[in-house]
């Protein structure tokens, strides 16, 4: 999911929700068939009254000129990865049915690894 408080449209947001594959790339995934990656873009940039004061809504869109998008374009990648590595590092160890295990991830071994 991804969220911003800039004044989208909802093709800017299907845009930017795109690059969210960018941040799984980042992290190794390659998106298989069958992965269910699905991203959802939201903009609250725009906040409409339940009891509007007039008739006719005027709603902002932010401008696309290519730096403004472009930041946006990373700051989705960038997040994106960052959360996975996050969800990576917080789970624990757990086990399961038939006594089958799984071992959290080592941060020190998963660094070691990336700095390689």
């Amino acid at each position: 999911m991804v969220g911003t408080d800039l004044p989208m449209d909802a093709r800017q947001l299907k845009r930017t929700a795109k690059r969210a594959g960018f941040g799984l790339a980042r992290t190794g995934s390659i998106a298989h068939h069958g992965s269910g990656d699905i991203v959802i873009a939201f903009s609250n940039g725009n906040r409409i009254p339940h009891t509007p004061a007039s008739s006719v809504l005027e709603l902002r869109v932010a401008r696309e000129d290519g730096r403004l998008m472009s930041e946006c374009f990373r700051a989705v990648a960038e997040a994106t990865e960052e959360a996975i590595y996050n969800s990576l590092f917080m789970a624990e160890t757990t086990s399961g049915r038939e006594g089958r295990t799984i071992a959290a991830l080592s941060v020190e071994e998963v660094l070691a690894l990336l700095g390689r």
